[in-house]
C-alpha cells in the first residue's frame, strides 16, 4: 500500500491532543492504523506533549483524575494496526462493521451511490460512502471538517487521486466534486461535522429529500 495524502498537520496535532470530535477522531484513528508517516509523526507529537506535561507542577483534584481516551491507545503499537482490523478495515473502525465489507447493509441514495451510518459519540457524522464506478459526488463545499478516508477502490478531485489509505483532509475552505475511477466500487469512511453544501438546486433538494 502505497499512501500519498496525510492528515494535516493542524488535525494531527488536535488528534494527538484529544481535541478531535468523536467522528473525525475515529475516520484519523483508521488512518493512522493504516499509515506508518502517520504513526511516526503522532507518536513525536506524543512525546513532546509528554515532555511538556512533566514540566508543569503538579495539581491536586482533590479526586481520582478520569480516564480518558486518547490517541495512544488508538494506536496499539507501531506496525500491527493494520492488520489487527478486519479485512480491508484497519482496527478502529473494524468493530463498528460486523463481516467487513461485503456484509454492510447499504441505503441507497441515489443512482449509484449508497451509504452506512455507524454509531459513534460525540459530534459529527460517522458512515461509510460507497459509490459505483465512473461515478461522481455533486460539487460540493462543507460547513466545517471533513475526513475521507479511501478503504476500496478509488477517486480523484481537484486536490488528486486518492486510493486506498489515502485520507481527503478538507476544512469550510474547499469545495469539491469526487470521481470515482473505473475498476470497481469506490468505498470510503467519511467522517464529517456538518451535513455537505451541495452547489446545484436539484442536489440540495436531494439532501432534504434523504434527511441530511
Amino acid at each position: 500500500m502505497s499512501i500519498t495524502h496525510h492528515l494535516d498537520d493542524a488535525t494531527l496535532m488536535s488528534f494527538a491532543a484529544g481535541a478531535l470530535p468523536g467522528a473525525l477522531a475515529a475516520v484519523a484513528a483508521a488512518h493512522v492504523a493504516m499509515c506508518p508517516r502517520c504513526r511516526r509523526e503522532l507518536a513525536t507529537l506524543e512525546r513532546i506533549g509528554g515532555a511538556l506535561v512533566a514540566d508543569l507542577a503538579p495539581v491536586d483534584l482533590g479526586h481520582a483524575a478520569p480516564s480518558l481516551p486518547g490517541p495512544a491507545s488508538a494506536e496499539r503499537g507501531p506496525g500491527a494496526n493494520a492488520r489487527a482490523g478486519v479485512g480491508e478495515l484497519p482496527w478502529p473502525i473494524a468493530g463498528m462493521v460486523a463481516g467487513g465489507l461485503d456484509a454492510v447493509r447499504w441505503r441507497r441514495l441515489g443512482i449509484g451511490v449508497w451509504d452506512h451510518v455507524l454509531p459513534i459519540a460525540g459530534a459529527g457524522k460517522l458512515r461509510l460512502l460507497k459509490v459505483s464506478p465512473l461515478r461522481n459526488v455533486p460539487e460540493h463545499g462543507h460547513g466545517g471538517a471533513e475526513l475521507t478516508l479511501v478503504l476500496r477502490g478509488s477517486f480523484y478531485d481537484a486536490t488528486g487521486r486518492y486510493a486506498p489509505g489515502d485520507v481527503a483532509d478538507l476544512d469550510a475552505d474547499v469545495a469539491h466534486q469526487p470521481v470515482t475511477d473505473k475498476e470497481g466500487d469506490c468505498i470510503c469512511v467519511v467522517a464529517s461535522e456538518t451535513p455537505e453544501e451541495f452547489r446545484s438546486v436539484l442536489a440540495r433538494q436531494w439532501q432534504r429529500w434523504r434527511g441530511f
